[in-house]
């Protein structure tokens, strides 16, 4: 690289983050930034670089987006919603789409273009819109699950745009219905294989990767199957985005998606980055002045627009006035995925460059109304209705999927699990977060709350709940990554209590300055354990030897320091393990008596059904397909046991 463009690249990176920084402190979305860095720097401010030589990087961009989209495109939440969402979701795509392209075909564009048009402007913006109803706690109330409701549609509105832009090509045969079914056969075919890939390949191949606990290999399977999956696509004539958000769907719904988001965010937050730089390059702020004009009059048509659209819809359906309108207010800008249709409709020559260019300027301006229209979505139906704020806050109560006495078990191994048993039985939530892909499969078909992911990740804490944590417990014992992650808790989550185990105390001073708030040595416990038993044997008074142990911990185990070491033995364990009962196995409706518990060597913990666990459960108890029985034992025992219970 020449030192000219590294210069321009060094100055462009500037720009960004000084966008960002004085964005950010006015409180508007980091696209914005990013697409003024694209104006500065692009043919329209110092001609630096064209929106030509940034497409190729850019486009990597919208792939990682979909990819992590599909990541949290979930199934079964998709079903719980489908009403509102296929009900409310697709009327609002159909009738703005379908509005819009009957006032686009008036002022003269063509049906194509209309239909390009319709589509941009009838995306909002999930991004935006989803960070504003978490941070207001807005996300559990009703404007804000319709409005959700709405964006997951829209999300998958953007799968067949993605099939039938390239086949709206302007350099291609006009469009067909031959070519229309010819699409849609390979883009079946493209399903079928994928999903083939997904099922049998993709989980054995990440199983493999996980249990290297390499990091870096983590994260370049994450970019390769991200992009192989949308070269695969590309291939055969599709959208490379289309097959990013399928490997990601196939994905979201393994024990790894949040390991995944966690380390192909980073990735994916650079090169959106350049994407929006691109498409700022395309505005010129000659053409600009020229219709600034138009420009306001079709930002207030659109947002205008989609507001009495989504209001009218919900006012059918009956929702009060109050809630109609907020939701109304919160959907009404335009979405990032709008730049991602417009900009492949200019590369496929389906828009030309002024209409890209006055499209785009709309885009931005909604986005930077929609922070202001989030957050007072629910004061401006008051003020409409009369009734004004009197300076005090809503006493009704907001539904959380947090907990505040929450507590955040980091390590899920034999020490985590005993704590999380304790927890259970007390009434106490817990969530676990562990590395072993072993462990956590059979912890959650045992029903634990247990995700896989690495604790030195921000993003992976945050998703797991770690500001609403009364509690962090760290029960690993890697010094090289402890001193990591209790910086990153105590950032976090500075009210929460942490709590650490270790072997020994080498390194309990060190510990409690990064943030500890109390280090438990595990060999001097087990010793306290131990001296306790061995005075009150004694006859020493309980509550004489509570205050010695209490002194001891609190002077940091002062005579418990300066032994010799000797070697030590690590003993094979006994395991945990979860076996569910499928609806044709042997044991389905036999009792606990009938099973030869004595012959298999092995000991029933417990009992799962419908959400609930039984410990001990009498000998009586009567098998039914769906029990999770929780066994004990040594390994090859374990398998035989579930061989005999799950035999047909």
């Amino acid at each position: 690289m020449e030192n000219g463009t590294l210069m321009q690249v060094l100055f462009m990176l500037v720009i960004a983050i000084a966008a960002i920084a004085l964005l950010r402190r006015l409180g508007l979305p980091a696209i914005l930034a990013y697409l003024l860095t694209g104006v500065v720097s692009g043919p329209g401010g110092f001609n630096w670089f064209s929106q030509h030589q940034m497409q190729s990087v850019a486009e990597l961009g919208v792939v990682l987006l979909m990819f992590t989209l599909g990541l949290e495109f979930s199934v079964p939440k998709l079903w719980a919603m489908r009403r509102t969402v296929f009900g409310l979701g697709s009327a609002q795509v159909l009738v703005t789409t379908g509005l819009v392209m009957v006032l686009a075909m008036a002022l003269g564009q063509g049906v194509v273009q209309a239909l390009v048009i319709g589509s941009a402007i009838a995306l909002s913006s999930t991004a935006i819109v989803l960070k504003l109803l978490n941070e207001q706690g807005w996300l559990r109330r009703r404007h804000g699950e319709l409005s959700v409701s709405v964006l997951l549609f829209q999300d998958l509105a953007v799968v067949p745009l993605l099939i039938l832009l390239p086949l709206l090509d302007g350099n291609s045969e006009p469009l067909s219905l031959q070519s229309i079914f010819w699409s849609l056969g390979k883009g079946l075919v493209a399903f079928m294989a994928l999903m083939a890939f997904g099922k049998w390949a993709l989980p054995k191949a990440f199983d493999e990767v996980a249990r290297s606990r390499s990091n870096e290999l983590f994260v370049l399977s994450t970019l390769v199957v991200a992009l192989l999956t949308g070269a695969f696509t590309q291939w055969l004539g599709l959208s490379m985005a289309l097959g990013a958000f399928m490997a990601g769907m196939l994905l979201g719904e393994s024990q790894y998606r949040r390991q995944l988001e966690a380390d192909i965010r980073p990735f994916r937050d650079l090169l959106m980055g350049l994407f929006f730089i691109s498409i700022g390059m395309l505005l010129d702020f000659a053409l600009v002045l020229d219709y600034w004009w138009q420009i306001i009059l079709l930002l207030l048509a659109v947002v205008l627009g989609k507001a009495l659209i989504v209001y009218g819809m919900l006012k059918l359906i009956k929702e009060p006035f109050k809630i109609a309108l907020a939701a109304a207010l919160t959907l009404a800008q335009v979405g990032e995925f709008s730049f991602v249709v417009l900009a492949l409709a200019v590369n496929y020559q389906l828009l030309d460059r002024d209409t890209s260019t006055i499209l785009v300027m709309v885009a931005v301006l909604s986005m930077g109304l929609a922070p202001a229209l989030v957050r007072h979505a629910q004061e401006i139906p008051r003020i409409l209705m009369g009734i004004r704020s009197r300076g005090s806050k809503e006493t009704v109560p907001v539904l959380t999927d947090e907990h505040p006495e929450l507590v955040l078990i980091l390590g899920y191994g034999r020490v985590g699990q005993t704590i999380a048993r304790f927890l259970r039985a007390e009434g106490v939530p817990y969530r676990g977060l562990d590395l072993d892909p072993t462990r956590v499969s059979e912890a959650r078909r045992g029903g634990e709350p247990v995700f896989f992911g690495d604790a030195c990740k921000r993003s992976l804490l945050k998703q797991v709940g770690i500001r609403q944590a009364k509690m962090v417990v760290v029960t690993f014992c890697e010094h090289r990554i402890m001193e990591e992650v209790l910086h990153l808790c105590r950032e976090l989550a500075p009210e929460a209590k942490i709590l650490v185990r270790t072997r020994d105390d080498t390194s309990l001073s060190m510990l409690e300055k990064a943030g500890a708030s109390q280090v438990i040595p595990e060999s001097l416990e087990g010793s306290l354990m131990l001296v306790s038993q061995v005075l009150y044997q004694c006859g020493v008074p309980l509550t004489r030897i509570l205050k010695r142990l209490e002194s001891e911990r609190r002077n940091h185990y002062q005579y418990l320091h300066g032994f010799f070491s000797g070697t030590e033995t690590d003993f094979t364990l006994e395991l945990l393990h979860a076996v569910a009962l499928p609806r044709g196995a042997s044991m389905v409706g036999y009792t606990l008596a009938d099973i030869p518990w004595d012959k298999l060597r092995v000991e029933l913990r417990a009992i799962r059904r419908g959400g609930q666990e039984i410990d001990n459960p009498d000998l009586s108890w009567k098998l039914r397909a769906g029990d999770v029985l929780i066994l004990l034992g040594k390994p090859r025992r374990i398998e035989k046991a579930e061989a005999y219970l799950l035999s047909s």
